[in-house]
């Protein structure tokens, strides 16, 4: 009898082995580990994108805000460049209308105001209203020319500050296109990885479930090729090594913990987590079932193997839900109707529902 359930012991003990080493998501030397760690690399340096993006963006917009400024003042200098011109050409006419009207009317020099001049003081005033007209006409000429210069310069240089916008712009907007194209890259190596992770999750949880199934066979058919009907082991209520039949254990289930759990949707996964500021999958059915006054401990196979067995298909609302087998439980949910439950996925996602499909085995308390 002490070699049968040695026998027994030991053939679930390597399926637990078997089934450890298949499931250790976190070991870096896995390629689930691997992927995992690939995938924390690229989600750092998408974060680092993301504001290296955000910046980008803020220039490019400060650069077609400050164009537009340009612009603006651009068209507005050509308007008073016309003005300037036209000023400047009605003064050259008035000008020439003078200078036709004096050649016609005989110039007057100085020679004619001496001798015309009646005294001393007489000569001094007409010689002076020469020298001021003179003075002015050429003070007209020259303040309209530097006017009509300075515009100029200013046209100059806005036409440099158009061109310095433009090109400012243009450099603004390939950094833009280029932390854009990286963060479009970066993205989809990101839903890349995650498929690759849930493959091999997937992967892995098949073989797991055939190592544990033929090391529960192993140990079955050795119990019963010495003529023992019983030895369950490890199962401490959680369906039993022997593969049996699951009666339905009756009772309406803890439906008071499926409102707790939806308070919690949106919160991310976190490796070890068991608070709202982040919870793996087995930390959210402890941290909710602790509300009603009920504790569990922190594992998915603990909770299984403390809980009363429920087959799949008698689930009520508030079971929790189990997914791996006898030997090892990687993965819990609660359970919430409809073939529904909420849980914590995986690392990058957030508490969310997601179906049954899969599970082995459900437990109620």
């Amino acid at each position: 009898m002490n070699s049968r359930r040695r026998i027994a012991t030991l053939a679930v003990l390597l399926g637990t082995l078997v089934l450890s080493f298949v499931l250790a998501p976190t070991a870096p030397s896995t390629p689930i580990g691997s992927k995992k760690a690939q995938l924390r690399a690229v989600q750092a340096r998408l974060q680092t994108v993301y504001q290296q993006s955000d910046v980008a963006v803020e220039k490019y917009n400060q650069a077609i805000g400050q164009l537009g400024a340009v612009r603006h003042a651009i068209k507005q200098n050509k308007r008073q460049l016309k003005v300037a011109e036209y000023n400047l050409a009605v003064a050259y006419r008035q000008l020439a209308t003078r200078a036709e009207s004096i050649y016609k009317s005989r110039d007057v020099g100085v020679v004619d105001v001496l001798f015309a001049s009646n005294s001393f003081d007489e000569l001094v005033t007409q010689l002076d209203a020469m020298e001021r007209l003179g003075n002015s006409d050429v003070d007209t000429v020259r303040s309209i020319a530097a006017y009509r210069q300075v515009i100029k310069d200013r046209r100059v240089k806005l036409d440099a500050d158009k061109k310095a916008a433009a090109q400012l712009v243009q450099t603004a907007a390939t950094q833009k296109a280029q932390i854009l194209g990286l963060q479009n890259r970066l993205e989809q190596m990101t839903s890349g990885i995650r498929a690759d992770i849930q493959r091999l999750q997937a992967q892995a949880a098949a073989r797991a479930r055939a190592a544990a199934a033929a090391a529960a066979a192993a140990a079955a058919q050795q119990s019963s090729s010495s003529g023992s009907s019983g030895g369950s082991s490890g199962g401490g209520g959680g369906g039993g090594g022997g593969g049996g039949p699951i009666v339905d254990p009756g009772g309406s289930g803890r439906s008071a913990v499926v409102s707790i759990a939806q308070r919690y949707l949106g919160v991310p996964y976190v490796y070890g987590g068991a608070s709202p500021s982040g919870f793996d999958c087995s930390g959210l059915a402890m941290y909710c079932y602790a509300q009603i006054g009920i504790g569990l401990s922190h594992g998915a196979t603990d909770q299984q193997r403390a809980s009363t067995p429920v087959p799949i298909s008698a689930l009520q609302p508030g079971d929790l839900v189990f997914f791996g087998s006898a030997s090892y439980s990687y993965h819990v949910g609660i359970y919430v109707g409809g073939g529904s439950m909420i849980h914590a996925p995986h690392t990058g996602a957030v508490v969310s529902y997601g179906s049954v499909s899969g599970a082995w085995i459900g437990g109620r308390f």
